[in-house]
């Protein structure tokens, strides 16, 4: 057996999450095992990461063990995207060392989130957070309180049963592209909902509820101003760095 790296996009909106589920079929990770396994193909893909359900992702990255009569890998990528459901798209396939761990070797993971100020429509809204008015300046200027090494514990979805919540943001930044207005972050590693979380404080700053003084004591652990958590449907992986 060879290893391959595999690059997918999808439409989050579509499935219960990414990661396989013993009481639904419909994830991503649950297509993908069911079409590799008509492929003859009975290894376990690995991914990155989790995404929750509605959280959408341009470059989720998936390492899976091919047997040897798989070795055309163009041809393995168009049989998997004639087959996956629309919502998913293989981008590309590639071989990779052997020990090569979509989720080990990740040593950064970007995400953003698209707000848009405006009313909701219904084209837009599976893919947008909508708000009656943002705030950019101030969303601006407290993002960048993330940034450094932090214990995360207030900004975790309760039931995360990790032993530490430590994580290390590396850049944290807005910017305007044809009426959205984007939040990056960029890091070693995510609680779960967290960046949903971190979003939901700063959409309180922008709304006047709560001030960039009360975001730090909570990024400090000092004390909890805010459970707000951002809606799924603005959220997107968009980059895995190995």
């Amino acid at each position: 057996m060879s290893r391959a790296k595999i690059t997918l996009s999808y439409n989050g909106s579509a499935f219960m999450g990414s990661q396989q589920q013993p009481n639904t079929d419909n994830t991503v990770m649950g297509h993908l095992i069911a079409i590799l396994h008509r492929l003859k193909i009975t290894a376990t893909p690995k991914a990155s990461g989790r995404t929750d359900r509605g959280v959408h992702a341009t470059h989720q990255v998936i390492h899976v063990d091919l047997p040897d009569f798989w070795s055309d890998l163009q041809r393995l990528k168009e049989m998997l995207n004639v087959q996956l459901p629309s919502a998913m798209r293989i981008q590309r396939i590639e071989w990779v060392h052997d020990d090569f761990h979509a989720r080990y070797s990740a040593k950064r993971r970007v995400y953003r989130y698209i707000i848009k100020e405006s009313e909701i429509n219904p084209f837009e809204d599976n893919f947008v957070t909508f708000v009656p008015k943002i705030n950019r300046e101030a969303i601006a200027d407290a993002i960048g309180c993330f940034v450094g090494t932090h214990d995360f514990e207030l900004f975790k979805k309760s039931g995360n049963d990790l032993d530490h919540h430590t994580r290390i943001i590396y850049r944290a930044y807005t910017y305007s592209y044809k009426g959205y207005f984007v939040l990056v972050f960029e890091g070693n590693g995510f609680l779960r909902s967290q960046i949903r979380l971190m979003v939901g404080f700063l959409l309180r700053i922008s709304a006047g509820k709560a001030t960039k003084e009360q975001l730090i004591e909570q990024i400090n652990c000092l004390k909890r101003y805010s459970t707000d958590i951002a809606p799924h449907n603005g959220l997107y992986l968009t980059h895995i760095k190995y």
